[in-house]
């Protein structure tokens, strides 16, 4: 009997379907090759150039990356960090805290849109009122709070006429608080919009599933819906993570001018012609960013997910 079964062809691929393949891939390799491969390796070359006060030197040194770390072996008089690392620090606190309070508004906004809105049209009503923030730009958004949590803005103003308060809160504004509160304005569509994609994939009978087996609310949520959400959490927080480490213009507006970020020094440098040494500090932010991006995905592996 096995004498009669023919042998079955080995499939093998054909060179005109991988051809083809690649031509395929070819222009979204060669945009990916053009906008951030070119333009990164140029950065890094920059980053060892010396410089003066009147041109650069191309000339490959490891000065800039010296300068930058000159005097973080040790602690200042004071007992404080360098410059650079007491910076960092700085900027990965609002990294954190921008985080955090991002991650809890965009889930619970996302899972109130995903599972209590049954309406399609109204899901899609209020899934658009999210997004009319985005209709006018950035700093538009961050001047808004301005007369709201000034000295003399609406708060303090309200505060004091209720007798809550004697004199101007202020704190309220160009602080560290504005700072925090202009972030999360301005970031939270950035965790909302993965994560809600991530629970609107969510088969809605294993939901059905829990509550049958008698599992609580809260246990279907954090049993359920949370692990199947950490694609989109995932998502989210790389994009506003990757954002808040580089802004430099919120901190600049809501802080007064008056809070260091690693985006703000690079800003300065730039504006004093110093691009060595501000491609030196992009570098060793995008080194930091990649690390806590790595770090990320090794609790989600995120092509397996999507």
């Amino acid at each position: 009997m096995s004498s009669q079964v023919a042998s079955l062809p080995v499939a093998t691929p054909q060179p005109t379907r991988t051809l083809g393949a690649w031509w395929q891939a070819a222009p979204f390799a060669l945009v990916f090759l053009l906008f951030f491969l070119i333009p990164l390796a140029l950065i890094a070359m920059v980053s060892l150039w010396n410089f003066n006060e009147y041109e650069l030197i191309p000339a490959l040194s490891p000065r800039n990356y010296l300068s930058i770390f000159e005097g973080c072996s040790h602690l200042t008089d004071n007992g404080d960090f360098c410059v650079t690392l007491s910076t960092y620090l700085s900027t990965l606190k609002f990294c954190l805290l921008v985080w955090a309070i991002t991650l809890v508004v965009g889930f619970a906004v996302a899972y109130f849109l995903a599972f209590h809105v049954r309406s399609p049209g109204i899901q899609t009503l209020l899934f658009v009122l999210c997004t009319v923030p985005f209709w006018t730009s950035n700093v538009i958004r961050m001047i808004s709070w301005v007369p709201l949590l000034g000295r003399n803005g609406l708060v303090n103003q309200g505060l004091m006429g209720m007798g809550l308060i004697d004199t101007p809160i202020e704190w309220l504004l160009f602080s560290d608080f504005s700072v925090v509160l202009a972030f999360v304005h301005l970031y939270t569509m950035f965790m909302i919009v993965p994560i809600f994609n991530s629970m609107m994939r969510i088969d809605r009978s294993l939901l059905e599933a829990a509550s049958d087996s008698g599992a609580s609310g809260w246990q279907t949520l954090w049993n359920v819906i949370v692990p199947l959400s950490r694609t989109g959490i995932l998502i989210g927080s790389i994009f506003v993570i990757t954002i808040v480490m580089g802004d430099f213009v919120t901190i600049g507006v809501m802080g007064g001018q008056q809070i260091a970020s690693i985006g703000k020094i690079i800003q300065v440098q730039t504006s004093y012609l110093q691009f060595p040494l501000a491609a030196a500090n992009a570098m060793i932010l995008l080194a930091v960013v990649l690390m806590i991006i790595w770090g990320l995905t090794r609790l989600v592996d995120i092509r397996k997910e999507l």
